[in-house]
């Protein structure tokens, strides 16, 4: 029987397009044994969601008080009150919304979540969300398990194989970087994802903005109606 994996890395209270991975994939494998950027910003510590009408980053800020590089599970979030101004942001931008409070309930707790390690806490949030959207039961794994000493598209390869899998699901994101001839040479099959963002009334909005936190698709639609979402045939 065939399996399908899915491999991404622990983002940020991440978008509609990221759960949907996980519900087409067999195993989801958590990437945190990547480097994490020097400088900017990442999808593991930001996300955009509606503040002021329009959509804008919300950051989650991070220590960077290190030399040289440090892979995802290696990063830690700065102990500031970034986890008070995300409420205070979600209560002020999203309080009129149909689902505020339901919502709330479930994402209050997760970022109020101590935790400091950046990988350990979306991992986290992520699993404590697909909890309460009652999906199915998914395996998830994190790529540090294993000793792979590869990078780019083998280490991609190598983790689908150490999964048990044969199908490797591409992100729209792939393009440019990745050698689909390297994963039919070692038998991998390719499935691409090719999500298309669902539309819906946005509270405050004329046009619909995609991309935005899973957040935000619960704060305007509610729990079931974002599991009904998911669960659709492609």
């Amino acid at each position: 029987m065939s399996k399908t994996v899915a491999i991404h890395q622990p983002n940020f209270f991440p978008w509609l397009g990221y759960f949907d991975k996980i519900v087409r994939s067999d195993v989801f494998v958590f990437f945190d044994n990547v480097q994490f950027p020097k400088k900017g910003g990442s999808w593991s510590n930001r996300v955009k969601l509606i503040i002021g009408g329009e959509p804008k980053w919300v950051t989650a800020s991070i220590d960077r008080n290190y030399s040289g590089f440090r892979n995802i599970n290696e990063m830690n979030f700065q102990t500031d009150n970034w986890r008070i101004k995300m409420l205070k942001s979600l209560s002020a931008n999203y309080n009129k919304c149909p689902f505020y409070s339901e919502s709330m309930d479930v994402v209050e707790p997760l970022i109020l979540n101590p935790e400091k390690n950046i990988s350990e806490y979306n991992i986290h949030a992520v699993t404590e969300i697909l909890n309460r959207l009652k999906l199915k039961s998914y395996e998830m794994r994190r790529a540090s398990e294993f000793s792979l000493n590869m990078s780019s598209n083998e280490l991609l390869c190598a983790v689908t194989k150490e999964v048990g899998g044969d199908t490797y699901m591409c992100g729209g994101g792939s393009d440019g970087y990745q050698d689909d001839q390297i994963f039919e040479d070692l038998g991998i099959q390719l499935e691409y994802q090719d999500y298309l963002h669902p539309h819906y009334t946005q509270r405050g909005r004329e046009s619909f903005t995609s991309g935005l936190s899973i957040i935000d698709s619960v704060m305007n639609l509610g729990w079931e109606k974002v599991k009904n979402i998911l669960e659709a045939p492609n």
